[in-house]
C-alpha cells in the first residue's frame, strides 16, 4: 500500500478571483493562509475580527496537482482521502465533481482511478461555499422549524460545522473553511480499514475475553492475522479468513490482564492490537491501534436523595474533579501536538481527572485521545450539538448518522473514553423556550412532529449509534439532563451551575451548596494576565480595566456588571490595570475553591456529588473568560487553588457562611466552622491533623491549636473537629489547618473571615527568598493570595498561597536560570505591582 500525503504544493484563491496564494500546508483554514500571505491582519489582535469578517462571505477555492500514480495491475485501487473538510465542499478532478460534502466530521473516501489521466497533469480542486450564506439558505428553506438557542447565529443549527465558528460568550467570530484535516492519495489493492476489539473485563478483573473484528476493503485480500502486543510480550496471535461481508473476525482472552486506570488510581499498561491482509503469502496492508482494557461504569442508583451519578473504573470509585474543554484555537490546524501535551500534563500536574470535550466545538483531534489514554485522563465526550433547538428533517439527520458512526468507529478503542453525552445545554433550552417534552411519550416518532425534534437525535439516532459501535462506552442524552425532572434538579443527572456569576448571582462562598449529583459546568469569569493583554491590546492608550479593547476581548453576556458585582462584595476596589487584574484573579479562584472543596467533601457523603467539571480549562484566542489556564497557557489563580482542593489528600476548614450583604452587613455574633479530610487513596492512610486560630491584625496565635492523630477514610471524606467562633469576644482571626503523613506536610488549608474586603491587609511583613531551584515564602502576619509571575517557559509548583507565620511555604520553580531575574509575586492587599 502507497500513501501519499497531500500536505504541500496547494495554492488557494477566492472562488471568484484569478488571484492564487501559496499555502504553505495542508491542513489548513482560509484565515491561516490569508494571514500568511498577509491578506489580512490577525484577528487575534485587537479590533481586527471585525476587519476580516468579509472572509466568511466569501467562496475560497483550494488546488493541488497530484502527484503521477502508475497503472497497475487489475484490482488495484487509487483512492483519494479527506479526514475533513469544512464545511461545504466540492471536490473536482480535472473540472470533473467526484464529491460533494456539507459536514466537516464526515471523513470521506473516493475511488478515482478513472478520473486520472495518464501522462497528463492531474489537478485537484476543492471548492468551499460560505458557511453563513448556505446555513441561511437552509434557515430560509425550513420555516416549519423554530430556530431558537443561545449564542451565534441561529442558522448555524442547521450546519455540521464546529458551533463556536459563529461566535460564543468567549470566543469571536471566525467562519473558517478549507481542508481542515489531512488529504491523501492512497494506491493498494486491500485494506484493513476499521479494527474493531469488543471486551469485557470479568468482574474480578482476573480476565479480559472479546472479539477483534477486522474489516477489510478489496477483494484481493483473503485472510487476516492478528496479534496483541504489551510492551515486548505477545499475549495473543489469531488468524481468520474474510468472509463475503469483508469481515474477519476472532475470540480472545487475556488472563491477568494489564488494566488501565486514570493517573492517581494506577497506571495506564496500553496493548498494540495489530490486524494484517494478506493474499495468499503476500502481505497487503495491516492496520494497528492502541488500547486498554478496563471496566468503565456510569453508576446511576436510586438512594435516599434520588440518584447517584458518578463513575467506577475496575471496581474503584473515581471522583472526577476536572475541566471542560473548549477547542484550543480559533484555528485548530496549528495546534500542535506539543501544545495538546502540555495542556493535558497541566491537568494531571493539577490533580485533575476528567476532561469533558465540549459539544460546541470539535471531534478532537486523535493525538488529544492517545495522550489521555497515556496520561490517565477521564475523557466525557459530547455530541456536536450545543445550545439550540436543532432541526431534523431527513437530509441533517442521515448526515449526522453517519457524522456519528464515523466518529465513534474512530474513537472507540481509547479506554480513556467513558462517556458520551448527546448534546450541550439543548435540553436547557426546551425548557426556556418551553418547547414540547413529555418524558413519558417514548414513540420516536412522535418526538420528530413535535416543536423539539432534536429529541429523535439525542434518545434515539445517538444511543443506536453508540451502541452498534461502541457499546462499552455508556451514553447520556444531554449535559445537563435530569430524565423525567427539569435539568436544574440537584437530585439526579448532572447539572450546569450559572448561579455564581450568571441567573440569580449567588455568593460564590456558597457554591458547594448549590451543586448537584454531577457538575458538568460552573465558573466564573477572571481576566488573563497583564502579558497576555498586552499582546492583544496593540493601542497602549487603551490599558486600563474597562477599556473599548479590553471589553472587546471579553464576548460574556454583561461582564462588565458580573465582573464588578463580586468584586465590590469581596474585595477592595482597584483601578490600575494589574491591581484590577489580581482581584478578578483571586475571585475566581476564591468561588472555584469553595465549590470543589465542597463538592469533594459531599463525595464522601454516600456519593451525593459525583464529580466537578469547571467551564472552563482553557481559550481559543486570547481572552476575558472563564478559563483556569489562558491562551499562551499561562496560569491563572484558580488553577493552583483547584490543585490544592483535588490533591490526593486534603484538607479543608470552613466556617460557616453568614451573607453579609443584608441586614445593615451586621456581623454574625458567632461562627460554626468544621475540618475535614478529603482522601482519594484507597487505603486508609494514618495522618496527623493540626488546626491554628490566628489573629489578622498580629499574627500571633490566640488560643491554643489543635492537633489529631487520624486515620484516614479510603476514597472518601473523615471530619475531625467541629467547633464555634465568638465574633463578639474573639478578634478577627484565620483557621489554619495542615495534615501531615510520615512527618511531611501534603495538604494546607487557610479559612478566612469574609468578606475580605473588611480586613486590614497592610503591613504583613512577607519574605520571598530563592533558592536553587526553590522560592522560600514567609509572612510575620496572615497573607492573602500570594502569586508569582506566569513567565514563558518557567513552572512553578504552586501558587496564590494564603501564608501564616511559623508555617514557611517552599514552592519549587523550573525553567530558571541562575542568571534570570527572580519571579516577581505580589498579595491581597499589596498597593504596589508585582515586585
Amino acid at each position: 500500500m502507497a500513501i501519499q500525503e497531500l500536505s504541500s504544493g496547494w495554492q488557494v484563491k477566492q472562488t471568484d478571483t484569478d488571484d492564487w496564494l501559496p499555502v504553505a500546508r495542508v491542513p489548513t483554514n482560509v484565515h491561516l493562509d490569508l494571514i500568511a500571505n498577509k491578506k489580512i491582519e490577525d484577528p487575534f489582535l485587537g479590533f481586527n475580527e471585525l476587519k476580516c469578517e468579509w472572509v466568511g462571505d466569501k467562496s475560497w477555492t483550494y488546488r493541488i496537482e497530484l502527484p503521477e500514480v502508475q497503472s497497475e495491475r487489475e484490482g488495484t485501487k487509487h483512492v483519494l482521502a479527506f479526514d475533513g473538510l469544512d464545511t461545504f465542499a466540492t471536490v473536482k478532478i480535472n473540472g470533473t465533481t467526484i464529491l460533494e460534502s456539507s459536514n466537516m466530521w464526515i471523513m470521506h473516501r473516493v475511488e478515482v482511478m478513472d478520473k486520472l489521466q495518464h501522462g497528463k497533469p492531474n489537478v485537484l480542486e476543492i471548492d468551499f461555499k460560505a458557511a453563513l450564506l448556505e446555513a441561511r439558505k437552509i434557515k430560509d428553506a425550513h420555516p416549519e422549524h423554530k430556530w431558537l438557542g443561545f449564542n451565534g447565529d441561529l442558522a448555524r443549527l442547521g450546519v455540521r460545522k464546529a458551533q463556536y465558528h459563529w461566535g460564543w460568550d468567549w470566543g469571536p467570530v471566525l467562519m473558517t473553511c478549507g481542508p481542515w484535516r489531512p488529504v491523501r492519495l492512497e494506491t493498494y489493492q486491500a485494506r484493513v480499514e476499521d479494527l474493531r476489539v469488543d471486551y469485557e473485563v470479568d468482574a474480578d478483573l482476573k480476565t479480559v475475553k472479546g472479539t477483534i473484528t477486522a474489516s477489510v476493503e478489496g477483494s484481493s485480500g483473503t485472510q487476516v492475522r492478528f496479534s496483541a502486543v504489551f510492551e515486548d510480550d505477545v499475549v495473543f496471535e489469531g488468524t481468520a479468513e474474510v468472509d463475503s461481508h469483508g469481515q474477519a473476525k476472532v475470540e480472545f482472552h487475556v488472563s491477568e490482564p494489564k488494566l488501565w486506570y486514570p493517573h492517581g488510581y494506577g497506571e495506564q499498561p496500553l496493548y498494540t492490537v495489530k490486524a494484517t491482509v494478506y493474499s495468499g503469502d503476500h502481505e497487503l496492508h495491516n492496520l494497528s491501534k492502541k488500547t486498554g482494557f478496563r471496566k468503565g461504569e456510569l453508576i446511576q442508583e436510586p438512594d435516599e436523595i434520588g440518584k447517584t451519578f458518578y463513575f467506577r473504573i475496575n471496581n474503584v470509585d473515581v471522583f472526577c474533579g476536572g475541566s471542560d474543554w473548549i477547542p484550543a484555537d480559533s484555528f485548530t490546524p496549528r495546534i500542535t501536538e506539543a501544545k495538546y501535551r502540555k495542556w493535558l500534563e497541566m491537568m494531571v500536574d493539577g490533580y485533575q481527572v476528567m476532561i469533558r470535550i465540549w459539544g460546541g466545538g470539535i471531534w478532537e483531534e486523535d493525538v488529544f485521545y492517545d495522550l489521555c489514554d497515556e496520561l490517565g485522563i477521564l475523557v466525557w465526550q459530547d455530541f456536536m450539538f450545543g445550545c439550540g433547538n436543532y432541526p431534523a428533517f431527513p437530509e441533517i439527520l442521515e448526515s449526522i448518522e453517519e457524522e456519528c458512526v464515523c466518529q465513534t468507529k474512530r474513537l472507540r478503542h481509547h479506554p480513556s473514553l467513558v462517556v458520551y453525552a448527546g448534546n450541550n445545554e439543548d435540553y436547557q433550552v426546551q425548557e426556556s423556550y418551553n418547547l414540547t417534552y413529555d418524558y413519558e411519550d417514548k414513540d420516536p416518532q412522535n418526538w420528530l412532529k413535535t416543536d423539539f425534534p432534536a429529541r429523535y437525535i439525542y434518545e434515539k439516532l445517538l444511543p443506536d449509534v453508540v451502541a452498534a459501535h461502541s457499546p462499552h462506552v455508556p451514553y447520556h442524552p444531554g449535559s445537563p439532563w435530569s430524565g423525567s425532572k427539569p435539568s436544574s434538579d440537584p437530585t439526579v443527572g448532572d447539572m450546569h451551575q450559572w448561579n455564581v456569576w450568571h441567573g440569580t448571582q449567588e455568593k460564590y462562598q456558597i457554591f458547594d451548596t448549590l451543586g448537584g449529583r454531577f457538575n458538568s459546568e460552573f465558573g466564573m469569569e477572571a481576566f488573563p494576565h497583564i502579558e497576555t493583554i498586552k499582546y492583544y491590546v496593540t493601542d497602549p492608550s487603551q490599558l486600563y480595566p474597562q477599556s473599548h479593547m479590553i471589553d472587546f476581548h471579553n464576548k460574556a453576556d454583561g461582564h462588565e456588571r458580573r465582573i464588578a458585582t463580586y468584586l465590590v462584595e469581596n474585595f477592595r476596589t482597584r483601578t490600575d490595570l494589574e491591581g484590577f487584574i489580581l482581584l478578578t484573579q483571586l475571585s475566581q479562584a476564591e468561588a472555584l475553591m469553595f465549590g470543589y472543596r465542597g463538592w469533594r467533601r459531599q463525595w464522601g457523603q454516600k456519593r451525593f456529588c459525583g464529580g466537578a467539571l469547571v467551564w472552563q480549562l482553557n481559550d481559543c484566542w486570547p481572552v476575558t473568560s472563564w478559563s483556569i489556564v489562558d491562551y499562551f497557557l499561562r496560569k491563572k489563580p484558580a488553577y493552583y487553588a483547584m490543585r490544592r482542593v483535588l490533591a490526593p489528600i486534603a484538607v479543608a476548614v470552613k466556617r460557616a457562611h453568614h451573607d453579609w450583604s443584608v441586614v445593615h452587613a451586621r456581623p454574625a455574633k458567632t461562627s460554626d466552622y468544621e475540618c475535614w479530610v478529603a482522601s482519594s487513596k484507597t487505603k486508609e492512610v494514618s495522618a496527623t491533623v493540626e488546626l491554628r486560630y490566628i489573629s489578622i491584625a498580629s499574627g500571633k496565635d490566640i488560643k491554643e491549636s489543635v492537633k489529631k492523630e487520624v486515620k484516614l477514610v479510603p476514597n472518601g471524606t473523615t471530619d475531625i473537629l467541629k467547633g464555634t467562633i465568638n465574633n463578639e469576644s474573639e478578634e478577627p482571626h484565620v483557621l489554619a489547618a495542615r495534615i501531615y503523613v510520615d512527618g511531611e506536610i501534603v495538604s494546607r488549608d487557610v479559612d478566612w473571615p469574609q468578606p475580605l474586603k473588611y480586613l486590614d491587609f497592610s503591613d504583613r511583613d512577607v519574605e520571598v527568598s530563592a533558592h536553587a531551584g526553590k522560592m522560600v515564602v514567609k509572612a510575620a502576619r496572615p497573607t492573602k493570595g500570594l502569586v508569582f509571575e506566569e513567565r514563558e517557559g518557567v513552572l512553578v509548583n504552586d501558587s496564590a498561597l494564603d501564608i501564616v507565620p511559623g508555617d514557611e511555604q517552599v514552592v519549587t520553580v523550573q525553567g530558571l536560570g541562575e542568571s534570570d531575574q527572580a519571579l516577581r509575586w505580589t498579595y491581597l492587599g499589596r498597593d504596589d505591582k508585582l515586585e
